[in-house]
């Protein structure tokens, strides 16, 4: 009898197949799964098969982040990072002392910060210049969308009160029409034009970092949303290629392109040349991202309708689409033709609306393919759009973690988008029950990786315990979806994006042994619990890449 290399058992199994079924066992051989069932699969154990045993908690399919950006998270916590502070005064504590700790360095970078630890989540130039005065400061928010700077770094770009607006972005100004310390979106290029570019050894060290860290929430693969030179980050395309070369990528990753909304299709050509480029090992380039417009907070998501002053009043801004609709009609149809799949972001109605009828554009000049076009966040979503994402094979990208009443939302967006409008946000259940198909992601560093911390929202629509800041009330519950849902989108829906569902995203015989066991059953506990689960092991063809100190 052939032994397995690998079996687990003494607890439940969430297979996220096609019928959600359930196992206890699981044996692994040469990194793939070659048995699935009960008792009977301990005849595969022999003197050399590892057994683990669960002990009564789970084991399921790896998790697949299908919007992510690793190397900024990793270059995040390389840097001064603010992701685990909240408060204006933390903020400034934390880097001062990093100032003090970095004499040498030409410009202090970090990020991480909330906007709802400033009044109208724009801090000030003034204040950073209390704590960093000599040296430039950028220090991008959590959702990579703005960016706090010091007075030196404006010196430094040139900004003042004659500088214009660009036509993708804001400069935040005080009452004198002089720039104030807030940039947000292509506001910042006019500042990170200037920074010293990160050597490939620090990018390919800041993925590496930002990989452990996934591995410890047992995500196995994922999508880099965002492969190209932008922000503050560089390109992390030839950092993913050097780790693949090495063998020190054990995610699989696919990377999306980047879409230069300051240009136009002129560069087709290096979006083709960069998918040959990309390629080696775990990672592909077989995606194009393609950011649509921007954030409710700042006013610059995409509305159908313009936003309110606050006070149930329309003003005249309707946020901006970056990509002018007449050029996205022309692009998305090109790329689906070329084979690939396109990763939109759309926050806002209008966005989303958009980024649909590029696709419908695609699908009446080329026919349907299986490129499995998506869009991330959907926060807005006219109700009218939303049987669209079945009829056009589009998947729903969510990042569930940001489905809950939270000050960010109570304070920065719902005042402003109005009714009906706030009762659009986050449609998941609606767009399940409309046969859409669901993928996961988390958006990190802007938010938590953890899935579990997201899945807990989908299903309670209320943050996760540790994620909390206030008590509220669910968030638009009708638009939760229940545990397996949220689990099969997590892994197997987001294997599906991916292209990665014929090898693994389910645990079934011939898969690739890429899994996770958790602390606890999570079907087995109160719902308002599931964010407290933790990842304890994390295996990548068999071969663990995490464990916990408990595990």
């Amino acid at each position: 009898m052939a032994y397995a290399d690998l079996v687990f058992t003494g607890g439940p199994v969430f297979t996220a197949n096609t019928v959600r079924s359930r196992a206890r066992t699981v044996a692994v051989t040469d990194g793939r799964i070659v048995a699935v069932g009960g008792d009977d699969v301990r005849d595969l154990v022999g003197p050399k098969t590892e057994l683990v045993d669960l002990r009564g908690r789970m084991l399921l399919p790896g998790f697949q982040d299908a919007h992510v950006h690793p190397v900024w998270g990793g270059l995040d916590m390389l840097r001064c990072d603010l992701s685990a502070l909240g408060t204006a005064a933390e903020y400034l504590e934390a880097i001062g002392a990093y100032v003090a700790a970095h004499p040498d360095d030409e410009w202090i970078l970090g990020g991480g910060w909330q906007m709802s630890a400033f009044p109208g989540g724009t801090p000030t130039a003034a204040a950073l210049d209390t704590v960093i005065a000599d040296r430039p400061a950028f220090f991008p928010n959590r959702d990579g969308h703005g960016a706090w700077v010091n007075s030196a770094a404006l010196r430094l770009a040139g900004i003042d009160g004659d500088t214009p607006d660009p036509a993708d972005g804001r400069i935040e100004r005080d009452a004198d029409g002089n720039p104030s310390g807030t940039l947000h979106e292509g506001a910042m290029g006019l500042v990170n034009r200037h920074l010293p570019e990160e050597p490939l050894e620090r990018l390919t060290e800041a993925l590496l970092v930002g990989q452990r860290h996934l591995h410890s929430y047992g995500i196995t693969a994922w999508q880099d949303a965002i492969v190209g030179s932008y922000g503050d980050a560089g390109d992390p395309g030839p950092a993913y290629l050097k780790a693949a070369a090495d063998g020190t990528l054990t995610a699989r990753v696919v990377g999306a392109i980047w879409w230069d909304r300051t240009q136009g299709l002129e560069q087709l050509p290096s979006i083709l040349e960069k998918r040959e480029r990309y390629r080696g090992g775990r990672f592909a380039a077989t995606s194009v991202k393609v950011m649509q417009d921007g954030v409710a907070e700042n006013f610059t998501a995409s509305m159908l309708e313009p936003y309110c002053d606050g006070h149930g009043h329309f003003t005249d801004n309707s946020g901006i689409s970056f990509v002018d609709p007449a050029v996205l009609n022309e692009a998305v149809p090109f790329l689906d033709a070329e084979g690939f799949q396109v990763h939109f972001h759309a926050i806002g109605d209008r966005a989303v609306r958009e980024c649909l009828d590029a696709v419908e554009h695609a699908i009446e000049r080329n026919g349907r393919g299986d490129n499995r076009h998506h869009i991330a966040h959907i926060q807005v979503v006219h109700p009218e759009d939303i049987p669209r994402f079945r009829q056009l094979d589009v998947a729903a990208n969510m990042q569930s973690l940001w489905a809950a009443l939270e000050p960010q939302m109570v304070d920065l967006t719902l005042p402003f988008l109005g009714d009906p409008r706030s009762a659009w946000q986050y449609p998941f259940g609606d767009l399940l029950r409309a046969g859409t198909v669901l993928a996961a992601g988390s958006d990190w560093s802007v938010s938590t990786p953890n899935p579990l911390a997201a899945i807990h929202v989908a299903v309670n629509r209320l943050s996760a315990p540790g994620e909390e800041e206030g008590e509220y009330e669910p968030f638009l519950p009708e638009q939760a979806i229940d545990l397996a849902t949220s689990l099969t989108a997590y892994t197997a829906g987001s294997a599906w994006v991916n292209h990665l569902d014929e090898t693994t995203g389910t645990i079934e015989v011939g898969r690739l042994a890429d899994l996770a066991v958790l602390d606890r059953d999570p079907f087995d506990g109160p719902a308002d619990e599931i964010g407290a689960t933790r990842v304890l092991q994390t295996f990548v063809e068999g071969r663990r890449v995490y464990a916990a100190p408990d595990a």
